[in-house]
């Protein structure tokens, strides 16, 4: 099996990776949560509680990946019109492909093993 080379160039922080670390899980069980309702009832509003919630995470994301060329498709859960179930499913898979793209690009074989490259 090849291991991946890491690119350099915009690294980020280990601060950013700290969080990517904290919110990944956190941002796929929301995912989850949201998906099997949208099973259940795909064009049912979501309710203020969950899309205040799920804003805080996602903006935790979108402060992560500001230096990243994804950040400009990211759009937070509208918070004046609920979105529906089907379109917060859309909007938080955004996030995540965001993420694990960002997660490909700066982890990886370091040449010790797999870890994130960051420039501190």
């Amino acid at each position: 099996m090849t291991k991946k080379k890491l690119a350099t160039g915009n690294r980020p922080t280990k601060s950013q990776t700290e969080q990517f670390d904290m919110l990944f899980p956190i941002l796929d069980s929301v995912f989850n949560e949201i998906k099997e309702l949208s099973k259940k009832k795909q064009d049912g509003a979501l309710n203020e509680l969950k899309v205040k919630m799920t804003n805080r995470v996602l903006n935790k994301v979108k402060s992560i990946l500001k230096d990243d060329p994804t950040v400009e498709f990211l759009d937070l859960l509208d918070e004046e019109i609920f979105p529906t179930n089907s379109d917060a499913v859309l909007i938080i898979s955004q996030f995540k492909a965001a993420m694990q793209q960002f997660k490909d690009k700066h982890y990886g074989w370091t040449g010790m093993g797999n870890a994130w490259t960051t420039e501190d």
